[in-house]
């Protein structure tokens, strides 16, 4: 990776992601309310649809509720229904944060997509510790009842399950051709980078962006002009994860993906430039993965894309120095 554009992609995540706090006060200030938990359904391409998996979507929807600034209520529920008057029946009883998958074809001017963007206050979001501190703290699932006394969480609160969690996702094996890492610091992040494209690369990082404030999180988006692919040889997905300070899970995987910026206009005038993957090969993931349910289609079938909400990172290797 070129050292000048590394300098200004840490300057950018790091006023977006990083408060200059150390670690005492992320311990002792853990969010405080609490951590935002909730399955990312992107993260993991080997994550079954199981009886667990529901009941610990509902127990995130829980805990995103609690978190909500003054105790208000989004508009979700209303557009919930809404949106669900128009899509076929499969979808009536779907969780609506699964509401992120749709086929490649469906990517044109005019196309109108039921779409969940979760929407974060990063003032309230988990921060990245620099990595020396990161380091000074175990991250392990054997090590989940001291890192609970450290944050003082009681053992059977929402905010254990969440790092449990996390821990144990991170701890998984890679499905095959996939590279992984939870990166606990950003430089972290930027080495498993470096390590993927090589260290004299020139790279891109890429988000959604939200260009209206909203509390809405589902409603249906419309594709206001031709969706822009980004050739990618090499891509690097980075995703939140649950925790008391930030923890990204990025993952490679040698497959061939195709990623989009794409242009939406919510039904209440949100708009969005969203970044957009397409995987071509899904052969190797789990047939009860999330999103052969939601599009109804098995293992290779046929391409699956999602959109990445704003807190995640699409890191692009140029073609031009691979």
């Amino acid at each position: 990776m070129l050292m000048d554009l590394k300098l200004v992609v840490m300057l950018v995540i790091v006023v977006q992601c990083y408060n200059g706090n150390n670690k005492v006060n992320a311990i002792r200030h853990p969010m405080n309310d609490g951590i935002p938990t909730g399955m990312n359904v992107l993260r993991l391409h080997s994550m079954d649809v199981d009886d667990k998996y529901h009941s610990d979507v509902e127990r995130g929807h829980a805990m995103d509720d609690h978190l909500q600034i003054h105790g208000e209520k989004d508009s979700t529920d209303a557009h919930i229904a809404h949106v669900h008057a128009h899509p076929s029946s499969h979808m009536d009883h779907m969780d609506p944060s699964l509401l992120v998958f749709f086929f490649i074809e469906d990517l044109k001017v005019g196309k109108t997509i039921p779409i969940y963007f979760p929407k974060r206050d990063p003032s309230f979001s988990p921060h990245f510790l620099p990595r020396e501190e990161s380091n000074s703290i175990p991250f392990s699932l054997e090590s989940l009842p001291h890192l609970l006394q450290i944050f003082s969480f009681p053992q059977d609160s929402l905010q254990a399950k969440a790092m449990e969690d996390t821990l144990r996702e991170c701890e998984m094996k890679p499905i095959k051709g996939e590279s992984k890492l939870c990166a606990t610091s950003l430089e972290s992040m930027l080495d498993f980078v470096d390590e993927i494209f090589g260290f004299h690369s020139q790279v891109k990082v890429l988000s959604t962006t939200h260009f209206t404030k909203s509390t809405t999180r589902l409603q249906n988006y419309t594709i206001l002009k031709n969706p822009e692919e980004t050739p990618a040889p090499k891509m690097v997905a980075c995703h939140t994860m649950p925790y008391p300070y930030a923890i990204f899970y990025c993952h490679y995987q040698e497959s061939e993906s195709k990623v989009f910026k794409v242009l939406l206009e919510g039904e209440n005038g949100d708009r969005a430039d969203a970044v957009a993957v397409c995987h071509l090969d899904t052969s190797q993931w789990s047939p009860n993965h999330v999103s052969f349910g939601v599009l109804g289609i098995e293992p290779g079938s046929k391409t699956v894309c999602h959109f990445f909400p704003a807190d995640n990172l699409v890191w692009i290797a140029l073609p031009s120095l691979i």
